[in-house]
């Protein structure tokens, strides 16, 4: 028998899902709430942007094997269902808010069969599946744990920009699991990308929602290792550029995500380091995460390093002064501004009394719904235009491939911070601009 699947909240997460177990053969039904999101997807056409997705979803459509609805009710048939709903940061605490994973396992509890598998997709805290356990047998009584359902989880782990290659051909698979049968349904749901060679990770239930949040944690870590050696760079006159290349050499460390800059941001790694620390002070471990108080504190203290750095170019004063951004999403290949550095830097100076344009080849309106107080231009050159110095936040190729000597007629000072470290600062010089990078003070 072909398993049918559904998953639950379409947003980024769930349509990539939806479309790639689409692209496995499998009858699909996605379901969210938003009824303007449900139109857009129904129509083959993507609410957000994903370099890949909108074609892969397009082609999916025409098959007939996926469909998007609001209506609950269309999930009886389903044979396993994917909860892929958001847990942003709770507005009283650093905790996560699991509201959206427990009204949709409410709201799809009354219609599963027997027999069917709940998986959890969404970056939870460890014990959310106990808790999803709990809330099937209370909306559904007639049904036994491990007879007639099961529950488990199968973490994400989706880079921006890279969404539909991580989820088609990922670098590995976790499935949280209570029994074989669990196993073997994620098995065969799974079978084409196994077969691919992609190493399969059984665990229990609390170590795979432990597995994103550890691995979220780690990569925070090390961004943040390497900005606060960029302080430390700036402090001894070093170039933390050539110290990340020198240790990155070491096979122990890699070189990746040793980029030094305005740190990370975005829906994922700021508020699943938060949620992690305070679920571990309430299972009484908050000790064994005090450290990523201080890689929270690295993160932010690097957004104000870079309004630090703009004070001492143009003054203290910042109201006569305009300011170009480039770019407002927290990276590349990306439209979303959720917790954006670039932003929050640029709201900052506007608040400071500077005059802020910010460009993105992706997120304008994005940014502009978040921020509708920011200036925002269409084309680079319309950014900087006038401009007394230029920000430069998140690095997209097209600003990497800038000539800056096509800019310097437009501006009326040639001051650039390269908040990422990823503009070629020779270039740059040469054609006459004061170049500043977070960690370089040559």
């Amino acid at each position: 028998m072909t398993l049918k699947l559904s998953v639950i909240g379409c947003g980024y997460l769930g349509a990539t899902h939806a479309a790639c177990m689409s692209s496995l053969g499998f009858e699909v039904v996605g379901v969210d709430t938003d009824p303007d999101k449900v139109a857009s997807l129904s129509r083959g056409e993507l609410p957000f942007y994903e370099p890949g997705l909108d074609t892969l979803l397009e082609a999916e459509m025409k098959t007939g094997r996926l469909s998007f609805t609001t209506d609950f009710s269309a999930v009886a048939d389903a044979d396993v269902h994917f909860v892929c709903v958001g847990t942003p940061q709770s507005k009283d605490g650093l905790a996560a808010d699991l509201s959206y994973v427990k009204a949709s396992v409410a709201a799809i509890a009354p219609y599963l069969k027997k027999g069917a598998l709940v998986v959890g997709k969404s970056t939870v805290p460890v014990g959310t599946g106990d808790e999803v356990v709990a809330l099937i047998k209370q909306v559904r009584p007639d049904l036994v744990e491990g007879v007639d359902f099961d529950v488990a989880s199968n973490p994400e782990f989706l880079r921006e920009g890279f969404a539909v290659e991580d989820t088609l051909t990922p670098n590995r698979l976790v499935v949280g699991v209570a029994n074989d049968r669990a196993e073997e349904i994620l098995k065969e749901v799974y079978e084409p990308v196994i077969a691919l060679g992609t190493p399969w990770i059984r665990a229990d239930l609390p170590t795979a929602e432990l597995v994103k949040v550890a691995a979220n944690s780690f990569l925070a870590t090390k961004i943040s290792f390497i900005n606060a050696m960029a302080e430390v760079c700036e402090a001894a006159g070093g170039d933390v550029t050539v110290l990340a290349k020198a240790i990155g050499y070491d096979p122990r460390i890699g070189n990746r995500f040793l980029q030094a800059g305005i740190g990370f941001g975005g829906g994922c790694l700021p508020k699943d380091i938060r949620a992690f620390m305070a679920r571990a002070q309430e299972l009484g471990a908050d000790q064994a995460l005090e450290f990523l108080r201080e890689i929270d504190n690295i993160n932010l203290r690097a957004r104000q390093r870079v309004i630090d750095v703009v004070r001492a170019d143009l003054s203290e004063d910042l109201t006569q002064y305009k300011i170009a951004v480039l770019g407002a999403t927290f990276k590349p290949d990306s439209d979303d501004v959720r917790d954006s550095p670039a932003l929050d830097i640029a709201a900052q100076l506007q608040a400071a009394g500077a005059k802020v344009v910010v460009h993105d080849p992706k997120a304008i309106e994005n940014a502009r719904k978040r921020f509708p107080a920011l200036g925002f231009a269409e084309s680079v050159h319309e950014c900087v235009k006038d401009s007394d110095l230029i920000l430069h936040l998140t690095e997209w190729r097209e600003y990497r491939d800038i000539d800056p000597a096509t800019l310097t007629s437009l501006v009326k000072k040639q001051i650039v911070i390269d908040g990422r470290n990823a503009l070629d600062r020779d270039k740059w010089r040469k054609a006459g601009w004061k170049f500043h990078a977070l960690g370089r003070t040559d």
